[in-house]
């Protein structure tokens, strides 16, 4: 793996991470779920939410790309 894709892989793991979290605490605090249906709804919904980052070698060389639902289109990062 290269240092390009190992950070788009900590930045996507990274903003699951801190929507997962957002998600469980939220669900657990205003809604009536119980056991396993916390968990499970904080995870579709910081799957679906969370930007997605990928690693792409082009002519220029390796660049690293964002896909958000949020923002339209794809956008280069750094």
């Amino acid at each position: 793996m290269s240092k390009l894709q190992v950070r788009a892989f900590l930045y996507q793991l990274g903003c699951f991470a801190i929507l997962f979290i957002s998600a469980r605490y939220l669900i657990e605090r205003y809604t009536g779920l119980t056991d396993f249906w916390i968990p499970l709804t904080a995870f579709v919904v910081g799957t679906l939410l969370s930007p997605k980052f990928q690693a792409v070698k082009t002519q220029d060389g390796e660049k690293l790309y964002m896909k958000w639902i949020f923002t339209k289109g794809v956008k280069e990062i750094g």
